[in-house]
Formats: structure tokens, C-alpha cells, sequence
């Protein structure tokens, strides 16, 4: 699931535009796992890690499409109203852009870091406006594993937002991650299932929050 240096291509922009119309979900094993608050999430079994992809699907009222786009880019913001930040900024490698983030896991696991290029566009599909953004792991010299730190290596994420025809956002997610280490998969897969939709609605209040700060 490595990416070399390079930007994403039309069709990945255009897979996750697609999803917001009709989700994905036929012909693989693609399982419900949780309904709550608005979101649906399903699950895919990984069969090489013994861990889940997740496709998450739902709607995010009271926060529009462009806001929630620009919430989710702002790095700096997000050091405020995400507790699980330790570091997390962007540098320039070889000509591109990419990511470095440190996540906190609590004691006595080691913290996670991730190197990941990211990729924002805003598309016109047959006049709906979408907002997507693309990450996916790589790896540069310039920003080396570190002592006492975990370097996830197999990390991608998509996200694809537009209009809920209201106020908010009809949102769809593609998120795998493989923390690596020795976590049993079931304690990551209880994580993800339960932080996901955490996660959203933590976006949705900073969502509110940024309004107030611009």
C-alpha cells in the first residue's frame, strides 16, 4: 500500500466521488458494522493483516460541505480540537508535499507516527460540488522512523463531501490503517469501530468551533 512520490490519479478522485452516489458495497464481503448518529459504517476483512477496511457513509448536519473540507485540511487547527495529536505538520520532500503526524496511544503502547501525502480537490460531477481529499502512506528520507515510535506504513484514506441538500454534509470514508507492533487485531478493529464515529463528531463540533475563531 505504498505510494511513490507522485499525486493521485482522476479515476481514485473519481472512485470517491462515486461512493457519495451509490456506495460500493456489492461484490466483496463488506459487513455492517454500526449504525449510529447518523452514520453507517461497513467493514471489510483485510485477509493479509487480519484487520478492516472501512468504508464509512453518513450525513453531518450544521456543517457545510466547504467548511468541513477546509476543517479537515487546516493541520494547525486540528493540534486544537484533536486530543490524540502529538506533532503533526507538513514539510516539502523531492518536489511534493507530505505530511508527518505523531498520534498518542496510551501507556504502555508507543505512540504511532505517519508520513502520508494528501491531496485536496473540488470537483463539479454533472453540477453536484464535491470536495475530496486522498491520503496514503509513503515514505521519504528526509523524515526517517524515529527511537521509541511506531512508523505505520500501510495507511490510506479517502474522504468525499457535498451538499446534504440542507445545512450539512453528506459525507463517505475510506479509511485503512495498519498500526503494526504487538496490538491484537481485535483490540485495533474495537478501536476503529469505536473511533471513527467518535472522530466525526469531534469534527462536527470543531466544525462550529471554527466558524467562531474565523
Amino acid at each position: 500500500m505504498e505510494l511513490a512520490a507522485g499525486s493521485f490519479s482522476e479515476e481514485q478522485f473519481r472512485e470517491a466521488c462515486a461512493e457519495l452516489q451509490q456506495p460500493a458495497l456489492a461484490g466483496a464481503d463488506w459487513q455492517l458494522l454500526v449504525e449510529t448518529s447518523g452514520i453507517s459504517i461497513y467493514r471489510l476483512l483485510d485477509q493479509q493483516t487480519g484487520l478492516y477496511e472501512y468504508k464509512i457513509f453518513g450525513v453531518l448536519e450544521d456543517c457545510s460541505p466547504t467548511l468541513l473540507a477546509d476543517v479537515y485540511m487546516d493541520l494547525n487547527y486540528r493540534k486544537q480540537w484533536d486530543q490524540y495529536v502529538k506533532e503533526l505538520y507538513e514539510q516539502e520532500c523531492n518536489r511534493e508535499t507530505v505530511v508527518y503526524w505523531e498520534v498518542k496511544y496510551p501507556f504502555p503502547m508507543s505512540n504511532r507516527d505517519y508520513v502520508y501525502l494528501r491531496q485536496r480537490r473540488d470537483l463539479d460531477v454533472e453540477g453536484r460540488k464535491i470536495h475530496v481529499v486522498l491520503a496514503q502512506s509513503t515514505s521519504v528520507p528526509q523524515l526517517g522512523e524515529r527511537s521509541g515510535v511506531i512508523r505505520v506504513k500501510q495507511y490510506k484514506q479517502s474522504l468525499a463531501i457535498e451538499s446534504d441538500g440542507k445545512k450539512g454534509s453528506k459525507v463517505f470514508m475510506y479509511y485503512f490503517d495498519n498500526p503494526g507492533g504487538q496490538i491484537p487485531s481485535w483490540l485495533i478493529n474495537w478501536a476503529a469501530k469505536n473511533g471513527v464515529p467518535n472522530f466525526l463528531k469531534d469534527m462536527a463540533r470543531a466544525c462550529q468551533n471554527y466558524l467562531k475563531k474565523t
